[in-house]
């Protein structure tokens, strides 16, 4: 398992990544976040929705060895929706998430699971302990969870992944493709060609044979979603393969849209800007932690719960039945991606 070294540079966008062991000392592993029982939170007519304080920049210093653990965050990243209500819009539906331990990926995996949706993640080895604190958070929302461990770089991963989701539930209807791999480098010189094809076969060829793998089993109505990045749109100076890879995901999303279309299977890409998640810690020094996030309008990153209805969106017939082929941006209040 390769091990993603620590450089210095803001990161815009931030999705599960995959890595190495860590270094951080171990801090006992939290239950699932739980304020109120599932059906509160699906009975609108039940409670008042209260204005939630997101965390503000600046973050506590801190640095985790990649890929980094979500329970060792401070704070902890906040992926509940405390105020999201399930209303049934993914009901009997079986969605797969690569990367879906933590960060955004377990944001979208609590969601799916509030709407009704069967939920299958995958996880780095080292992640266990997420992926993990993940499944209790769907079962919390009366949901079936399995927990898939390997590594999308793994061309028979794919296929892996997708049988065993099937054997489980025995259909497919969501491929959610989130995990990724980022390292900064300074200067084009630093960035190494083993460095480049890691970050190609993570991000853009394990989309590439997850959706290859899932094709087959996706029936008319079938839903695509692949999380691409600001700074696939925009580019960053120290992320050269990482923007290249994101705006790869981009064009894959549309062109994979046009090609499916008439078989009715939709396809979209939700792009962030900066998010909270423990890809943030593992890829800087402690003293660089503060700031991200901070030159965004509202001066913070993002919170995965803030992000996963996106997918939520993409996912369901009911809100996005007409919807294919697009890069849904979110930003914090930016303006001027593309």
């Amino acid at each position: 398992m390769p091990t993603k070294a620590n450089k210095k540079s803001p990161a815009r966008a931030s999705n599960n990544a995959r890595g190495a062991n860590k270094n951080s000392a171990s801090k006992p592993r939290p239950k699932a976040q739980k304020t109120q029982s599932a059906a509160a939170r699906n009975n609108g007519s039940s409670r008042e929705l209260k204005r939630q304080e997101e965390p503000k920049s600046p973050m506590p210093a801190q640095h985790q060895e990649k890929p980094g653990i979500e329970s060792k965050l401070d704070p902890r990243p906040r992926y509940e929706a405390s105020n999201y209500q399930g209303s049934g819009k993914l009901s009997k539906k079986v969605a797969l998430i690569t990367g879906g331990d933590s960060g955004i990926g377990r944001a979208v995996a609590v969601l799916f699971a509030r709407e009704g949706a069967d939920v299958a993640i995958t996880y780095l080895p080292p992640e266990k302990s997420d992926a993990r604190e993940t499944q209790e958070a769907v079962a919390a929302e009366g949901a079936k969870a399995i927990t898939i461990e390997g590594d999308v770089c793994d061309p028979k991963f794919s296929t892996k992944a997708i049988d065993r989701t099937l054997k489980e539930f025995g259909k497919l209807d969501i491929l959610v493709n989130n995990a990724a791999y980022q390292q900064h480098q300074q200067s084009l010189e630093e960035l190494t060609e083993e460095q480049w094809d890691l970050t190609f076969k993570t991000n853009i060829y394990g989309y590439f044979r997850m959706a290859k793998a899932a094709l087959p089993h996706l029936k008319k109505g079938g839903v695509i979603i692949n999380t691409g990045s600001i700074t696939g749109l925009e580019g960053s100076k120290e992320l050269l393969d990482y923007c290249s890879t994101k705006g790869a995901i981009h064009a894959f999303t549309k062109a994979l849209a046009q090609n499916l279309i008439e078989r009715g299977i939709r396809v979209n890409c939700v792009a962030p800007g900066p998010v909270w998640t423990p890809l943030n810690p593992s890829d800087k020094d402690a003293e660089d932690v503060p700031e991200f996030g901070a030159d965004t309008p509202m001066k913070r990153p993002a919170q995965p719960e803030e992000i996963a209805p996106a997918y939520v969106y993409f996912a369901s017939e009911a809100d996005s039945s007409y919807v294919t082929g697009e890069v849904l941006t979110l930003l914090g209040g930016d303006t001027t991606a593309g």
